[in-house]
C-alpha cells in the first residue's frame, strides 16, 4: 500500500491520502487525546506525542503537529501508524462512538437559529458551500461547516488543516466572503464561528 502525502496551506498540517475511502460521509475532527479515544486510528496518532489534531475526510486524513515540531521527524511515524491501520483494515471508530461525525443536513438549520424568513438566502449559501467551497477546502485537507446566517453575516467553522491555518482568515475574508457576496447580495460579511 502506498499513502500519498500533500502539503496544505497550514505548515503544521499534512494531508495523507491512503488511496481508499476514509469516511463514507461527513467528517470528523479530533483536537485532543480525549476526543481521539473514539477512534483507534486517531488515538494511535495522538500517542506519537507531537500530534495536536487529526481530521478525517472522505478520502484523506489530515494530521497537525505541535508548534516547534518538525515534519521531517513526525512524518515517518505518522505514515507507519496510517499504514498499519489501513493494511489491517481496522475499524475507524470504536463501537458506538462515532457520535461526533459532522454530516451537514437540512435538520441542522433549525438548531442554528436561522430566521425562517431567510430560508431562500440560507439555501443559496448552503448550495454554494457544498458545490464550490467545501470541495476547494477539502483539497487543502480541511472542511468548512455552515453555522448560521444572521443580519447579513454568515458564520462558518473551519476544520482540519484549515483550522488554525495562518491563511484561514484570508481564505474566509477574501475568498469565501467575496464568492458569497457575489452570488448572494444579502451577504454582507463572513465570520469564523
Amino acid at each position: 500500500m502506498f499513502i500519498e502525502t500533500e502539503t496544505t496551506p497550514n505548515p503544521a498540517t499534512l494531508k495523507f491520502l491512503p488511496g481508499e475511502q476514509v469516511m463514507p460521509s461527513g467528517t470528523r475532527e479530533f483536537l485532543s487525546e480525549e476526543e481521539a479515544a473514539a477512534s483507534p486510528l486517531a488515538e494511535a496518532l495522538f500517542t506519537l506525542g507531537d500530534v495536536t489534531g487529526v481530521f478525517f475526510g472522505r478520502d484523506f486524513v489530515s494530521v497537525t503537529i505541535a508548534p516547534g515540531s518538525q515534519w521531517s521527524d513526525a512524518k515517518p511515524q505518522v505514515l507507519s501508524v496510517l499504514l498499519d491501520h489501513f493494511v489491517s483494515q481496522a475499524p475507524l471508530f470504536a463501537p458506538g462512538t462515532a457520535a461526533g461525525i459532522v454530516v451537514p443536513g437540512e435538520e441542522a438549520e433549525a438548531d442554528m437559529g436561522d430566521d425562517p424568513a431567510d430560508a431562500d438566502v440560507v439555501a443559496q449559501i448552503r448550495e454554494l458551500i457544498e458545490t464550490r467551497i467545501r470541495p476547494a477546502v477539502a483539497n487543502d485537507g480541511g472542511d468548512i461547516v455552515y453555522r448560521g446566517f444572521r443580519e447579513g453575516v454568515v458564520f462558518l467553522q473551519m476544520q482540519g488543516a484549515c483550522s488554525g491555518c495562518p491563511s484561514s482568515t484570508a481564505t474566509l475574508k477574501h475568498g469565501i466572503e467575496s464568492l458569497l457576496k457575489h452570488y448572494v447580495p444579502e451577504v454582507s460579511e463572513v465570520r469564523a464561528a
